[in-house]
């Protein structure tokens, strides 16, 4: 499976609007934000990148005044690591990865369970992107911008859903991938902190990861970003499969 994660890492990086390839490293590019989430680069399987390599990778991020950046998974390609620390990047995090498959979806069937459902209106895309700002802490700020990206996800053969509140408004939601490799990556699912413990999560979580077995992919995967979550993802269908690796190199090592 870590072979596939990667393939798919760099298959959906290729998506991004601007992307370089160099010395064996994809990196994508999103203009309308310098947010590191949304700039970074990966490995291609199995590359061993020389110093050279790194050094033009570096370059292409210094050239758009961006902190070089990488996510990707180690076991398929284990050279890569070693170079970049020996050019001075330093480990973010290492994460676990869950995977889903067709057969291990359990979808919530309880009569409490929160009805979802598919944003349709500008004002309700704006107001999952607000909801999904202030479910993850102030990280990224709303905007229009990122209510467009969750409608070109939707539009371009991804999943977005979402759970009203009583009001009428977002409670919280989620976001997958289009599907590349015969895989996708579900991210983004978040609750506002008043909504949370009533299933929300649950609920978005299986119906963005069945909308992706109907459109044929073979599996969805995630990370998760606590023991919480995790329980949420597995009662899902969610089950380890290997982990990610997240490098940075620092302002004072980039000269």
């Amino acid at each position: 499976m870590d072979t596939q994660v990667q393939n798919f890492a760099v298959a959906n990086l290729r998506r991004r609007p601007v992307v370089v390839e160099t010395g064996g490293f994809v990196a994508g590019f999103t203009p309308d934000t310098p947010s590191p989430h949304l700039n970074y680069a990966t490995p291609l399987p199995g590359a061993e990148p020389t110093e050279q390599d790194v050094k033009a990778l570096i370059d292409a991020f210094a050239e758009r005044g961006l902190m070089p950046r990488l996510e990707f998974a180690p076991e398929a390609a284990p050279g890569v690591a070693p170079a970049l620390w020996a050019a001075g990047f330093e480990t973010e995090g290492v994460h676990e990865y869950l995977v889903c498959t067709p057969s291990g979806l359990t979808v919530p069937r309880s009569i409490h369970a929160p009805g979802v459902e598919t944003p349709a209106t500008d004002e309700e895309y704006a107001d999952l992107d607000a909801a999904l700002a202030e479910a993850f802490g102030g990280v990224f700020a709303p905007s229009a911008e990122g209510a467009a990206r969750l409608r070109r996800t939707q539009q371009g053969g991804g999943a977005v859903r979402f759970v009203r509140t009583p009001e009428g408004g977002c409670a919280g939601g989620a976001s997958c991938s289009p599907p590349a490799e015969d895989t996708a990556e579900l991210s983004g699912v978040g609750t506002r902190p008043a909504h949370r413990g009533r299933g929300v999560a649950g609920a978005v979580t299986a119906a963005v990861t069945g909308a992706m077995f109907a459109a044929g992919a073979g599996s969805v995967w995630l990370e998760y970003s606590g023991e919480g979550s995790r329980r949420v993802y597995e009662r899902v269908g969610y089950r380890p499969q290997g982990t990610r690796l997240y490098l940075a190199l620092p302002g004072e090592q980039r000269h």
